[in-house]
């Protein structure tokens, strides 16, 4: 009987672009602007969800500034807590991106994810973080420090690779051995920088690895950042690095894909780069070179 999971990635736009609002009241309103997507893809009956990066916030790093600081709580938290709910109401599980806040001054870029049951089954933590014009992450997160982990959900194995994960093949080929079936990229990118590559990295590493991709990107300009469009273009692709559903560059939406999990046995017994892999010789990647 073949195994068929139907996906769901939600794209927003910010709710609160003042840089003055009381962090609590843009955290709130990002909530709730998911909200009827959230409840839009369980009508449709999506069985795994995942949101973008740190859904409930603006893309903030720009800012350098550290009040930023307070949008971030313990992950598994109250938001967590929050969408287990909506995650057992709609027995569908769901990838959550937050601002996680470990200790004073230690905090990450998180991907907590529950279970069709609104069971918390853990976390990964952004493994890459960027320190450039525009993207002054290192001031707010530190390098992810778990590993990269692959969920068993009711529904499929699942990993998470956040943003600027997606540039490094390292981390998707280890998340394709550990079992992954579906991986997805929650992320905030824009249009002068990286557009032209959102439709190469992300089908080469289904490709390459013989996994399904959920791509999320954000949409719209965020004041008073300017940092440039995101762009939208929220898509799933198959383990050929065909893409199955697609959403709008400027809009704020769900999208879904039905994905036939049979193809990844078909795919790897086709193109056996699992097999053909020479670890012994791959010894050097993990030293400091150059």
């Amino acid at each position: 009987m073949p195994r068929t999971v139907l996906g769901g990635l939600i794209q927003c736009s910010n709710a609160v672009n003042d840089p003055a609002a009381p962090i609590a009241k843009v955290r709130e309103a990002m909530f709730e602007k998911h909200l009827p997507f959230i409840e839009e893809a369980g009508k449709k009956g999506v069985q795994i969800l995942c949101l973008q990066e740190v859904f409930n916030g603006p893309y903030f790093c720009p800012s350098q500034d550290s009040r930023w600081c307070d949008l971030a709580e313990e992950v598994p938290g109250p938001t967590v807590a929050r969408l287990s709910k909506l995650a057992a109401k709609h027995k569908m599980a769901i990838v959550v991106p937050l601002y996680e806040r470990e200790m004073a001054g230690v905090y990450y870029n998180t991907a907590a994810v529950l279970d069709a049951d609104g069971g918390y089954l853990g976390k990964y933590r952004k493994t890459h973080i960027p320190h450039t014009a525009g993207f002054w992450e290192k001031y707010f997160f530190k390098p992810g420090n778990l590993g990269y982990p692959v969920f068993k959900t009711r529904f499929a194995a699942i990993g998470v690779y956040i943003c600027y994960d997606r540039h490094f093949p390292e981390g998707a080929r280890l998340l394709g051995l550990h079992g992954a079936e579906i991986v997805f990229n929650p992320s905030a990118t824009v249009a002068g920088l990286s557009q032209y590559l959102w439709k190469l990295e992300q089908p080469a590493h289904a490709v390459a690895n013989g996994f399904f991709v959920g791509a999320i990107n954000r949409v719209g300009v965020e004041a008073p950042w300017n940092i440039g469009k995101f762009y939208g273009t929220s898509y799933f692709c198959d383990p050929r690095g065909k893409v199955l559903a697609e959403g709008s560059e400027d809009r704020d939406e769900l999208v879904v894909a039905s994905m036939d999990l049979d193809m990844i046995e078909e795919v790897r017994r086709t193109w056996q780069f699992f097999r053909d892999r020479r670890p012994e010789t791959y010894q050097e990647l993990s030293h400091l070179l150059p």
